[in-house]
């Protein structure tokens, strides 16, 4: 299975926030966001591995800025790491200014997603070859945040995680 890039998963979901989808602050209902970021990294994922996936974890989330009523929001996914049948997507959003049309990093993610056959069992997915710095630095981290989700978990021990030790050695 040759490699992939991360820009080949890259998907990008524009929508509008409309009064329903808002708490009584007039911002966006934060289960709006995430159900529009599992959307974004679902399609990311389906991308990158051509099968179904399913979401495994929402490994983490920021909501950094509130997104107000009438905000043009854009969510960013790309696979910044690939293990064997998982994928780490990493998640930005933005919003868009309605007079400038400037746009804002408001919020960000980190969901796993997990590629399976048509019974639902694991299969393999291809490696991610990252190319910008940015990509570099995701992908070099993903395998950090994954040690530390099994660790928390329940799954790994904590002298196993390898990686984790490295940065307090």
């Amino acid at each position: 299975m040759s490699p992939k890039f991360p820009s080949e998963s890259h998907t990008i979901l524009t929508d509008l926030v409309l009064p329903s989808e808002t708490n009584p602050l007039n911002n966006l209902f934060g289960g709006e966001l995430l159900a529009r970021m599992d959307r974004a990294a679902s399609i990311a994922a389906r991308r990158h591995s051509r099968r179904i996936t399913v979401t495994a974890s929402v490994n983490h989330v920021a909501f950094n800025r509130a997104i107000p009523l009438g905000s043009v929001v854009t969510v960013e996914a790309k696979v910044s790491r690939a293990f064997t049948s998982s994928m780490e997507i990493f998640l930005d959003v933005w919003i868009e200014d309605r007079e400038s049309g400037n746009k804002t990093k408001a919020n960000e993610a980190i969901y796993t997603f997990v590629a399976v056959d048509e019974m639902g069992n694991p299969v393999p997915v291809p490696q991610i070859e990252p190319q910008t710095e940015e990509e570099k630095a995701r992908f070099d981290a993903a395998l950090r945040r994954k040690q530390l989700s099994l660790v928390l978990a329940g799954k790994m021990k904590p002298h196993d995680a390898t990686e984790l030790k490295a940065l307090f050695l």
